[in-house]
């Protein structure tokens, strides 16, 4: 089955991981703040890139940005089109449904490494933007989704299984305070999401690496290694 399959038959349980309050502190708390801080002020369009059920477009949206949100899960689609208050369209972010040069602002938020096509989308993203326009992305980041840690120690090792360099799909399952939820991703290499980036005629102005800052030894072996990558790229 596709990415996208995969993630409409998770689309009610991701709704409600990322809906329930004080849930997903990995957004609240390291994620979303650094992320935030790179995105430029509000312009003329930004295009929220899988959306998902619309959490961060509301955000922007607060934050004076005209945003028009777009996902391929129907599900989700159509929860983010029925809460909030921008625009929000079904559609895969390889193939929108967007004139070419429209929007200053591209934001691919936690998606890239959730499509099939992650070229194509960079490619997508890189169109329906003007000329000095960008695109904000984060992404799982690569040593997080090519290895795994031995142990839940704050000193254990982490492996890497001769998996980095080559594009897999894995799945994360995982069930915090009672909610269950299935993550289906592919690992790209850093190579990977750069090439794309050059390919699509984007200049990369900004590189970020979140690490687990949440309290307690069960986050402390994440102190070491970055969960997350952010990119700023502008197009040229």
């Amino acid at each position: 089955m596709s990415l996208r399959g995969k993630w409409e038959s998770q689309a009610e349980r991701w709704a409600a991981w990322a809906r329930t309050p004080g849930h997903d502190h990995h957004f609240w708390e390291v994620n979303l703040p650094p992320f935030l801080d790179m995105i430029p002020p509000a312009g003329h369009l930004t295009v929220d890139l899988g959306c998902g059920e619309g959490r961060l477009g509301r955000l922007l949206h607060e934050r004076g940005h005209r945003v028009v949100g777009f996902d391929s899960s129907p599900t989700l689609a159509r929860l983010a089109g029925h809460e909030d208050a921008h625009p929000t369209a079904l559609a895969d972010i390889a193939a929108l449904p967007v004139r070419s040069g429209v929007a200053d602002l591209a934001i691919a938020f936690m998606s890239l490494h959730d499509v099939d096509d992650m070229a194509g989308s960079v490619h997508e993203a890189a169109r329906v933007l003007s000329p000095g326009g960008r695109l904000c992305l984060a992404v799982v980041h690569p040593l997080n989704s090519a290895g795994q840690f031995v142990d839940e120690s704050a000193e254990s090792s982490f492996v890497i299984a001769g998996q980095y360099l080559e594009r897999f799909r894995y799945v994360d399952q995982i069930e915090r305070d009672g909610l269950p939820m299935t993550f289906h991703s592919y690992h790209h290499p850093l190579g990977a999401y750069m090439g794309a980036l050059e390919a699509a005629g984007f200049l990369v102005e900004s590189i970020r690496e979140p690490v687990d800052s949440l309290p307690g030894d069960k986050h402390a072996r994440w102190r070491r290694l970055p969960l997350f990558l952010h990119v700023r790229a502008v197009f040229q």
